[in-house]
């Protein structure tokens, strides 16, 4: 079984940065293709971001595209989500997701695409 960890999380200003981070155990980590999902309040849980398991190739919505990057360490078995100018409609919690298997499912931008969740981490832009 996976456990995924999110941390990083907080209150930001609008423009401001913040660096989440989600530390996963269970499996061996560079076998796990890694997402970023979202969810604001009264909608429902979007794609943020994904990497396949050797890192390399990344995939990004067109939201976050240009101020967001995903990365992963897999020596210290953490995937993380550098987030940059920061805007009010980025408030959500955020979710790390993953997939066995190094490549990315089919579905990769959908919660159908992943196996393993994490509990979350609040994220608050304010204006």
């Amino acid at each position: 079984q996976v456990q995924l960890v999110e941390s990083g999380g907080g209150l930001v200003q609008a423009g401001g940065s913040l660096r989440l981070s989600c530390a996963a155990s269970g499996r061996t980590f560079s076998g796990l293709a890694m997402g970023w999902f979202r969810q604001a309040p009264g909608k429902e849980r979007e794609f943020v971001a994904a990497i396949r398991g050797s890192g390399g190739r990344t995939f990004y919505a067109d939201s976050v595209k240009g101020r967001f990057t995903i990365s992963r360490d897999n020596a210290k078995n953490t995937v993380y989500l550098q987030m940059n100018s920061l805007k009010p409609e980025d408030t959500a919690v955020y979710y790390c997701a993953a997939t066995a298997g190094t490549y990315l499912s089919s579905d990769y931008t959908s919660s159908r695409g992943y196996n393993y969740w994490g509990q979350g981490t609040q994220v608050t832009v304010s204006s």
